[in-house]
């Protein structure tokens, strides 16, 4: 048993003795159809707390000669596999968790070589029949010479794959010899039975190709086949609140939000520490800081302000992820921003629609202390008053609504481009930020009756709260969007789901300011 050459199973133990545990050895089942296949080379990419190591840790103990793990997985799920026996503890394994060559910057220059001379060593008490090889040549050689003599392969298991990208962020020197060392490594090579690399960020990009093009991608943004097998599903978070006694509607609001492949994922680290301290707020600052976020929202992207605002008001944001070089330091469009906020977690992605959004309350708090700290102190004061707001709503207080909307346009004009009905779109998205309490997301563009709806928000379930239709004019008249909305009939779709309707006709004008005009709909107008 070695450090990094068949390791042993102690820090999986760990996992499956600790107080909250959740099987996902169902993961094994699929790398054992992999095995020895033109899928054998996967990458993982997840943010921080998604249970990547967890999983590492339990592949290798699954395959590793090192050790017998036959009672670590006596009863896990795994085990209903006919495959199962077949590779239990039967496969050369080499773990490396490369973090651990990377503790400062000044590891750079000599870190692949400590990887090498690290597993080197390790082989040549394996195997004695390198004894008669050149210990000096790379890695890739002595492993192509073992497999020429003894036929047998390896299992390659990496975790924390992307740390140089982290660690290295403007050592492109750096970062090109890691990659020409994984792809020597990897690429054509025999030996190879299954390499299984985890990180937070999918594999670089150069231009538009893969530096390593063998690998299947299992990422945030296309998780593939891999969706439940990191982070907890909602069956098992649901599980997991009856077991402790925690209110699972509560449990919902603060972690759910992550969608792949349809499924809904919550943060495995935060609901584990919830259930177990009995307590539920936000646990993604143990780990993660809110300046991080705050690089990277203020950058000077056209359009990123406005998309970060329009997600704090629970909307969601159209992004392309596709140019996105898969770094921390090549941005060339807000989308490419958007894009690595996704791989970080700060935000969450529907691959359908292709649209980003902010995936529950515990992220959300991380933005509004971002922006707090970041010069958006108008935002932070716009936020604060949209409860006053929704409530002139409910009233149908017409001319509070136009001044609360007219204050959060004054508090916000350095953040927003106030210049069209998109931005307006954005005031209104923070005006009615309180809405999340009482409302689903925010649903933009709603095609309903003769056309689209501006903004329509519809009441929660069990949630005595009338549904708005919001129509936005600029330059125009708040009488107007109201004739609008009936006219075109936006509020026919959602009668039958709703009570109350509310029409709300908002209207900016340079000369005019703010108006509003509510009206409450008659079902009787739209027949």
């Amino acid at each position: 048993m070695g450090i990094y050459v068949n390791p042993g199973n102690a820090a999986y133990k760990e996992a499956v003795n600790s107080v909250v545990y959740v099987d996902k050895t169902e993961l094994i089942s699929y790398t054992n159809c992999v095995l020895n296949t033109k899928q054998k080379n996967m990458c993982v990419s997840r943010p921080r707390r998604f249970g990547k190591s967890m999983a590492a840790d339990m592949l290798s103990a699954y395959y590793s000669k090192g050790c017998d793990s036959g009672e670590v997985f006596a009863g896990k799920k795994a085990e209903k596999a006919e495959s199962f026996k077949d590779y239990l503890n039967q496969k050369n394994v080499i773990r490396l968790d490369i973090q651990r060559f990377l503790e400062s910057e000044r590891d750079l220059d000599s870190f692949v070589i400590e990887i090498e001379k690290a597993v080197i060593e390790e082989l040549t008490g394996e195997f004695p029949e390198i004894e008669r090889i050149d210990t000096s040549c790379r890695l890739k050689f002595i492993l192509s010479k073992i497999f020429d003599r003894t036929g047998q392969g390896f299992v390659f298991i990496i975790d924390e794959w992307d740390c140089v990208f982290r660690v290295a962020k403007e050592r492109k020197e750096v970062q090109k010899e890691y990659l020409d060392f994984l792809r020597g490594l990897f690429k054509g090579a025999e030996y190879v039975e299954l390499a299984y690399m985890t990180g937070i960020l999918p594999i670089k990009k150069y231009g538009e190709h893969s530096a390593i093009n063998i690998f299947d991608e299992y990422s945030m943004i296309d998780p593939a086949d891999l969706a439940g097998f990191f982070g907890f599903t909602e069956r098992e978070a649901a599980k997991l609140c009856r077991q402790w006694s925690i209110d699972f509607s509560e449990l919902q609001r603060w972690y759910d939000g992550y969608t792949l492949n349809g499924m809904h994922i919550y943060n495995p680290k935060s609901v584990a520490d919830a259930v177990r301290r009995g307590r539920i707020k936000s646990y993604w600052t143990g780990t993660e800081t809110y300046e991080a976020l705050k690089a990277y929202i203020e950058l000077d992207f056209d359009g990123l302000k406005e998309a970060v605002v329009e997600m704090l008001g629970n909307a969601r944001c159209s992004i392309d992820p596709s140019t996105c070089q898969n770094d921390m330091t090549t941005f060339k469009t807000k989308d490419d921003v958007l894009t690595l906020l996704i791989h970080l977690g700060y935000l969450s992605f529907d691959e359908m629609s292709s649209e980003s959004f902010i995936p529950n309350q515990e992220i959300a708090q991380e933005f509004l202390r971002s922006v707090k700290t970041g010069g958006w102190d108008g935002v932070v004061q716009a936020l604060k008053r949209s409860d006053s707001l929704l409530q002139s709503t409910w009233k149908m207080d017409g001319n509070g609504v136009a001044r609360g909307v007219e204050a959060i346009h004054n508090e916000t004009a350095s953040i927003l481009k106030y210049n069209d009905e998109n931005s307006l779109t954005c005031t209104v998205l923070m005006a009615y930020y309180s809405a999340k309490a009482y409302y689903m997301n925010p649903v933009l563009e709603l095609l309903s009756g003769k056309g689209f709806a501006d903004v329509v928000y519809l009441p929660k379930r069990d949630v005595d709260k009338p549904a708005l239709v919001v129509e936005l004019k600029w330059k125009q008249s708040a009488e107007g969007a109201i004739v609008q909305i009936k006219d075109r009939q936006y509020a026919s779709w959602i009668e039958g789901y709703t009570g109350e309707i509310l029409l709300v006709g908002i209207c900016y004008d340079e000369k005019k300011g703010h108006e509003c005009v509510i009206e409450r709909h008659v079902k009787e107008e739209c027949m």
